[in-house]
């Protein structure tokens, strides 16, 4: 299983008592919602599959995990601080009246003036805006994703339109 096959729903914080328990912080939104028996974790960059033995919801972003084979403090220590997966058939599919600026990863970025720049890799969260990356003309290129700037989105096709200010791109190619 590939990390492209699957989505982030949160990582191991820290072991819980002597018998395999740990704690993770759970940034996905209605996980408790999804029926999973197994999840994959991130070690060394390689996502190992893990089957739940048990799993105690808390507070919004908190659960308790139990993994079979992860029977010893010892076993969930090697865990600690590892992302945690599900597969991408288990992801809720979203109603469009749920879909953020955070869900356009993966989207084609187009620009009026440049034409298409790329998939947008990633999007992050900045204090007072979301940024989005996108490899152009082999050139990690930033954008933030604002009102002044998104000039449309495609839900269906994976597509946004903007309109980036002047200069951007040339401050980025001209390196």
């Amino acid at each position: 299983m590939k990390t492209e096959d699957c989505f982030r729903v949160g990582s191991i914080l820290k072991t819980k008592g002597l018998k395999g328990e740990m704690q993770i912080y759970v940034d996905f939104d209605g996980l408790d919602a999804i029926k999973f028996d197994a999840l994959f974790v991130d070690i060394a960059g390689k996502l190992i599959p893990y089957f739940v033995t048990s799993i105690k919801y808390l507070q919004k972003n908190n659960a308790y995990l139990y993994l079979e084979d992860v029977d010893a403090i010892e076993k969930a220590a090697l865990l600690v601080k590892k992302d945690i997966y599900l597969p991408n058939k288990l992801k809720p599919k979203k109603k469009k009246a749920e879909f953020t600026l955070n869900d356009v990863k993966g989207f084609i970025a187009v620009d009026e003036t440049h034409g298409e720049l790329g998939e947008i890799l990633e999007v992050q969260e900045y204090p007072q805006q979301l940024i989005a990356i996108v490899q152009y003309k082999n050139k990690e290129v930033m954008f933030p994703l604002n009102i002044d700037i998104i000039k449309g989105i495609d839900v269906e096709g994976g597509e946004i339109y903007v309109d980036l200010p002047e200069g951007l791109l040339d401050v980025y190619l001209s390196e």
